[in-house]
């Protein structure tokens, strides 16, 4: 190990929360006001938090392939004390935007919210 990194605290942990931007499983909406929240929520839980656009792909029972402008919203940290808050907010989008489901990727493991 460098000898620098020694002297520096480490965030061992990677929280990220997928939030779609459809409704209804494949209307297309603003998910802006989601994203920031989350963001928000994540900073208060772990001191910060960044968010990166992707495309997402899924099978949905209802309506087969769906592809979505998808944001990503992720945060390091030391512990995962907090993670309830993360989960609890993902709950409210899938109730409010009528998701089948909602990804949460912890230490690079991948969990549904059904």
């Amino acid at each position: 190990m460098n000898k620098r990194l020694v002297n520096m605290f480490c965030l061992n942990h990677r929280v990220a929360a997928y939030i779609p931007a459809t409704i209804n499983v494949d209307t297309e909406i603003d998910n802006t006001l989601y994203v920031d929240h989350m963001a928000a929520i994540m900073s208060e839980c772990f001191g910060g938090a960044t968010s990166s656009p992707a495309n997402g792909y899924w099978m949905s029972n209802n309506v087969g392939l769906v592809k979505e402008k998808t944001t990503i919203v992720f945060a390091f940290a030391s512990d995962l004390d907090k993670l309830d808050a993360v989960i609890d907010y993902l709950i409210q989008i899938k109730s409010e935007l009528n998701q089948e489901a909602m990804a949460l990727e912890v230490d690079g493991k991948m969990y549904f919210i059904e």
